[in-house]
């Protein structure tokens, strides 16, 4: 149980971004000086729980050894190799076009249409998969898919405003966004599941800087911008955005599958559409709330449907 917990929190920290980022655009900053400082947060925070993490585990390690001895250290105490530690750097960079390609669609839609255009990566998480292993959807997998479809269609307010008033770029931006989401939850349950979940957390934020940094060069550190009140927001979006969902994620989704974390993943989407509906004031009209529950329930319905046939085998057997 604590493993969807810890995805379910991390999830819905993921929730409270899109309205940090739009009320730091208010105050003028530009793209990559957001991200850039959101980063360079989750990366101090990230290896300053992985310090500590080894720190701990050294002590258990000597504790171990007057005990047991040696070789029960080993156990204790495992290192990771170069080979673990840039795939978890590789493993970690769609964070980063998550990030860029998210925040800028924020500049063309409203965060609560924005949100609902990342959420599409809890069905693209799955149907991702079974393209890779050629297997057609079944009734199910095209029901699922024609709900959250039509739920985002309500949701997003086509079917109050009509197609006239949406930004193309910002749509596709949006949409552009989840992909690459979907790809982080895929691989963040794939790359080294056994290495512990504050060093996963510290090397997948090292990768994901990395990145950043060739993109934009952290000009902001240099120029004195940093002491700006952009270190707010980027203290902000770095706990949020870069810490606890990658240490939460680390822990969890290795644990109950990229399949479930998708679908645990549903929580971000109120979360994000209420904060962007009282902070920054966007009118999200009562249909659009129904759009959002239709998408939820989209997302929720293979799980339940899996857990209606176990239920029903385990009473008929």
């Amino acid at each position: 149980m604590k493993y969807y917990i810890a995805v379910l929190m991390g999830a819905m920290s993921y929730g409270v971004l899109s309205t940090i980022v739009v009320l730091a655009y208010g105050e003028g900053y530009q793209l990559g000086e957001v991200v850039g400082s959101q980063l360079m947060t989750g990366f101090i925070l990230s290896w300053l729980l992985a310090l500590f993490t080894k720190f701990k585990q050294k002590r258990k390690a000597l504790k171990t050894d007057n005990s047991q001895g040696s070789t029960a250290s080993a156990q204790v105490f495992q290192k990771l190799t170069w080979k673990q530690c840039l795939l978890l750097m590789a493993a970690g960079t769609p964070t980063v076009i998550t990030g860029l390609v998210y925040y800028q669609s924020l500049r063309y839609i409203p965060a609560s249409l924005a949100i609902i255009l990342l959420f599409q990566f809890t069905w693209i998480s799955v149907l991702i998969p079974a393209v890779m292993k050629r297997q057609r959807p079944n009734k199910l997998m095209l029901l699922t898919l024609l709900i959250l479809f039509g739920g985002t269609l309500i949701a997003a307010g086509f079917l109050e405003q009509g197609h006239g008033e949406i930004n193309v770029r910002g749509i596709a931006l949006g949409l552009m966004s989840a992909v690459s989401y979907s790809l982080f939850v895929l691989f963040n349950g794939k790359a080294v599941p056994t290495a512990h979940p504050a060093y996963r957390s510290a090397w997948m934020v090292t990768g994901g800087l990395i990145l950043l940094c060739i993109l934009f060069p952290p000009t902001f550190l240099f120029n004195g911008l940093i002491w700006s009140q952009l270190l707010v927001f980027g203290l902000l979006l770095g706990v949020f955005g870069a810490f606890i969902p990658s240490v939460l994620f680390a822990a969890g989704v290795p644990h109950i599958g990229g399949d479930m974390a998708g679908i645990i993943g549903a929580a971000e989407l109120p979360v994000a559409v209420l904060m962007s509906s009282i902070v920054l004031h966007e009118h999200v009209s009562g249909m659009q709330w129904i759009g959002v529950i239709i998408v939820l329930i989209g997302v929720a319905l293979p799980e339940l449907y899996k857990y209606q046939i176990s239920r029903s085998k385990s009473i008929y057997s």
